[in-house]
C-alpha cells in the first residue's frame, strides 16, 4: 500500500506562498485520487482539495478555491498544494491522503500520511 509522505511546511506571513509537497512512499498513486486535508488546533480535520491522478481531474473547499492550487507529476510522483495568499486562518496540520480507486470519499482505510505544520503570522 502506497504510504502518502508530506514536506514543504514551514512558518510564513499572512499574503505570503507556499507549496507543500506529496510523495508516494512504497507505491504509486496509479489509478486512484490524492486529496489533502488540514486540521488547526481545537478544530476538526477538514478537506482541503485533491485530484484524480490518472486524468487530474480537481476539486476544492470552497475557503481555498481560487488561492490553492493541486497538481500532479507522474515522473516524481508527487502531488502538490501551491497555496497563495496565506491568511492566518490557513493556520494548520496539512495532512494528505491517497485512495487506491476514484469511489468514495476518504476515510480511515485510505492512506494517510503524518501531517506537515503551516503557521501563517499576521
Amino acid at each position: 500500500q502506497v504510504q502518502p509522505v508530506e514536506s514543504g511546511g514551514g512558518l510564513v506571513q499572512t499574503g505570503d506562498s507556499l507549496r507543500l509537497s506529496c510523495a508516494a512512499s512504497g507505491g504509486t498513486f496509479s489509478g486512484g485520487i490524492v486529496g489533502w486535508f488540514r486540521q488547526a488546533p481545537g478544530k476538526e480535520r477538514e478537506f482541503v482539495a485533491q485530484i484524480a491522478w490518472d486524468n487530474e481531474v480537481t476539486y476544492y473547499a470552497n475557503s481555498v478555491k481560487g488561492r490553492f492550487t493541486i497538481s500532479r507529476d507522474k515522473a516524481q510522483n508527487t502531488v502538490y498544494l501551491q497555496m497563495n495568499s496565506l491568511t492566518p486562518g490557513d493556520t494548520a496540520v496539512y495532512s494528505c491522503a491517497a485512495k487506491a480507486t476514484t469511489r468514495g470519499p476518504f476515510g480511515p482505510d485510505d492512506s494517510w500520511g503524518k501531517g506537515t505544520q503551516v503557521t501563517v503570522s499576521s
